[in-house]
């Protein structure tokens, strides 16, 4: 692509696209080779575009203008023109052709995902990202961040513009090394979702039973933001995508955090805890998965999300409450077996049978909890 590059300094046209990369307008260049690639490839066909529109259009006027009836010009009487037809058969072809070797130069580069030092496999739910990498055994869901779960709420007292990055911020971010290639895995686990950073210069769909790839290699460190791109349910708007991509030392030292984390994960599957400590986990655990549905104070919303304040399930028998949580119910209530580990979902079960004024009495321990 640095012959494109070149090609647009030729014409004067290569400080244009460095002055305007901020332009609300146009695409930006991004963090990854891909990204940039695209970005000149872009420039160049707008550019070609402009010049074939101006040309078109200037010489539609000019004729126009000077060829007008009232200077009395007299309309040529012609029906054949072999070289004319030659010229505008040839110069269309070739400026498609110009066209399209550099777009598929981009395009086997865009799907070459060879040689990846990494490999991260993305799955869509409605309506969080699941991020599995495969060569650490790290495996975690990113959701919302509490904040902006919060604030987005019926009736809730805090104000969005408040919130940093509202709707834009997530509790698990995708950690990633800068200056390595890394192998995107794509699928979906319930419709389709679409994973799109726009730093990255891509976006795949993740769909239910496939599974894509796409590759990047991030240059800089930063925080990159993006979100779901395909109108994927009622609560499409609020499964934002946070990539971080750290330095190589940056990044050894999460993968360790994020190792110890998951032994404590591990841990809790076996702990014992006070009826004080599930109901503390819980709330945390309902804030971030329930109360977008049924409101933090419990109650629901009347005609779609049934209430957890005196709810036959929250106030019945335990099996079934854990069966509906586990393997959810209806087109509308998720599964949550798969997202949740057995302290968390012990932990939400405990606080909505005695949360709410349910009163309930009793509470359910992780070792209790059978997942799949």
């Amino acid at each position: 692509m640095k012959k494109i590059r070149r090609l647009l300094a030729g014409f004067g046209l290569g400080a244009w696209g460095a002055a305007h990369a901020d332009y609300a307008l146009n695409m930006t260049p991004g963090v990854t080779e891909v990204s940039r690639d695209i970005y000149d490839l872009h420039m160049l066909i707008l550019w070609i575009c402009v010049v074939i529109g101006v040309g078109v259009y200037g010489l539609m006027i000019y004729s126009i203008m000077h060829h007008r009836k009232s200077k009395g010009v007299v309309p040529a009487q012609f029906h054949e023109n072999t070289k004319l037809e030659i010229v505008w058969t040839v110069i269309p072809f070739l400026i498609l052709l110009g066209m399209a070797i550099p777009a598929t130069s981009v395009m086997v580069k865009a799907y070459d995902t060879s040689g990846a030092d990494m490999t991260v496999k993305v799955t869509g739910y409605q309506w969080k990202w699941r991020y599995e990498y495969l060569d650490e055994g790290i495996d975690f869901f990113s959701t919302l961040d509490a904040k902006s779960n919060e604030a987005r709420q019926l009736g809730a007292s805090i104000n969005p513009t408040s919130v940093p990055n509202y709707l834009l911020d997530v509790d698990n971010p995708l950690v990633v090394p800068v200056n390595k290639k890394i192998r995107f895995l794509f699928t979906g686990a319930d419709v389709i979702h679409s994973w799109w950073v726009p730093a990255l210069g891509w976006k795949k769909d993740t769909i239910p039973g496939f599974v894509t790839d796409a590759w990047a290699k991030i240059e800089k460190p930063g925080t990159y933001r993006g979100q779901c791109a395909e109108l994927c349910g009622r609560d499409h708007g609020f499964m934002p995508i946070v990539v971080i991509a750290k330095t190589n030392e940056e990044y050894k030292q999460w993968v360790a955090e994020q190792k110890a984390k998951a032994e404590v994960v591990k841990a809790e599957a076996t702990k014992t805890f006070s009826m004080d400590e599930l109901m503390a986990k819980g709330q945390e655990v309902y804030n971030a998965n329930c109360a977008g549905c049924h409101q933090p104070n419990g109650e629901g919303i009347p005609g779609t999300f049934p209430p957890i304040k005196g709810s036959p399930v929250a106030t019945g028998s335990m099996d079934e409450h854990l069966n509906v949580v586990l393997k959810g119910k209806g087109d509308m209530m998720p599964a949550f077996e798969d997202s949740l580990n057995p302290a968390d979902v012990a932990a939400v079960v405990t606080y909505q049978r005695n949360a709410f004024g349910n009163n309930k009495g009793d509470m359910v321990q992780p070792s209790e909890i059978k997942l799949q």
